[in-house]
């Protein structure tokens, strides 16, 4: 058995290599991230060592870095165990007391701490898997880059006409968003026609905002403080544009993110409150459940535990959540949690009972969350629908 400890970076990777018997067979070996450098790491290992199972390799969870090189890795035969760079961290402060931390040190580690752990090797998930992770994390971004946007708006209506806020139910509504385009400002607003800004409003609105709502947004528009600025306005209509550009792209993604849960067929979908997006989420976030074995286990990587800390006779109280897991199925799960406890009586009746025992309303969706997160547990491993109880 060889155990083989890899530091992965974005141009190329640090690999300690040694036997089970402790013999070392490469101290440091670096490759590049390049098929050279990987054909020379499986040079490496396959001159050592024929039989795949007796190949032990560990990296830490790198995000995009490694996923090319761990890839390869599987295609050649050979298991691959992730390590939480908490751990690895963790295991390197306690080995010395030196503050000493290079690429090369670390991989030495990763073959050390997979030398001495009994932890299990990484479970491979599916290519569609893989897809939906991408593709939801992808649109986590896009939201981020919309949400930014509409600062932006916020801002430029304080500007150009403060007042909308007061007699529209949001700024960023379709029919806001229509008239803004046209009409970027007050002075816009209060010199536009009283037909015009109707038609603008009831069509974008479907009928719900007409003449009267029409009349107020002029009369209000004519005694604004908003300021008249030509630039300011230009800047406000591009960036309307932008957000219903974000927005046409999201909605093309919610489409393919949808059409993948299809396929993959996930009882996640059964749930009341979950929807495609937020299945999506939860399932790719999850990947493969065989490689959680309790659902206490899945607690801790949502990080939705709360952290314990007790010595002598102190122990801790009002414990927070550890936070450190992934956050987005940390976020995936209480928002599913806030949905299911308005449509499933189950849920309701205990998040109630929460608030009643005197806990803030977020404790109380963090408890619905942790019962929420145990059922996704048992529906994954048993592949089973959600039944209401």
């Amino acid at each position: 058995m060889i155990y083989v400890g890899i530091d992965i970076a974005k141009d190329k990777h640090d690999c300690y290599i040694v036997s089970s018997e402790g013999v070392l067979i490469r101290d440091n070996l670096r490759i590049q991230n390049t098929l050279k450098g990987f054909n020379t790491l499986y040079s490496a290992i396959s001159s050592n060592c024929q039989a795949s199972e007796s190949v032990r390799i560990g990296l830490e969870s790198t995000g995009h870095y490694g996923i090319n090189l761990e890839n390869f890795l599987r295609t050649k035969g050979y298991g691959i165990t992730i390590f939480n760079p908490l751990v690895v961290a963790s295991f390197r402060k306690s080995q010395t007391l030196r503050k000493t931390k290079t690429d090369k040190v670390d991989a030495k580690f990763i073959a050390t701490l997979l030398f001495n752990s009994k932890k299990a090797q990484a479970t491979p998930v599916s290519n569609k898997i893989r897809e939906l992770k991408s593709l939801t994390r992808h649109r986590y971004r896009l939201i981020g880059q919309r949400t930014k946007l509409k600062v932006s708006v916020s801002r430029l209506i304080t500007i150009l006409f403060p007042e909308l806020e007061t007699l529209v139910w949001s700024i960023h509504q379709k029919s806001s968003y229509a008239m803004l385009l046209e009409l970027p400002g007050a002075y816009e607003i209060s010199h536009c026609h009283l037909t015009k800004l109707t038609n603008i409003l009831s069509k974008n609105s479907k009928g719900k905002y007409g003449k009267e709502k029409a009349s107020s947004l002029k009369k209000l528009a004519s005694n604004s403080i908003g300021t008249k600025c030509s630039a300011t306005s230009f800047e406000l209509q591009q960036t309307i544009r932008l957000i219903n550009f974000y927005s046409e792209e999201i909605t093309l993604l919610d489409s393919k993110i949808k059409d993948l849960l299809i396929k993959i067929k996930t009882p996640l979908l059964s749930i009341p409150g979950i929807s495609y997006t937020l299945a999506g989420i939860i399932l790719s976030e999850i990947g493969n459940i065989n490689r959680f074995k309790t659902p206490a286990k899945l607690l801790a990587f949502a990080g939705l535990e709360p952290s314990i800390y007790q010595s002598g006779k102190l122990q801790s109280s009002g414990s927070i959540m550890v936070k450190r897991g992934s956050t987005y199925l940390r976020w995936s799960i209480l928002q599913a949690a806030r949905l299911i406890s308005m449509r499933d009586s189950t849920f309701r009746k205990y998040q109630n009972k929460k608030k009643n025992e005197g806990k803030h309303f977020l404790v109380a969706i963090s408890h619905t969350a942790k019962k929420l997160l145990r059922v996704i547990f048992y529906l994954l491993k048993n592949n089973t629908n959600f039944v209401p109880q």
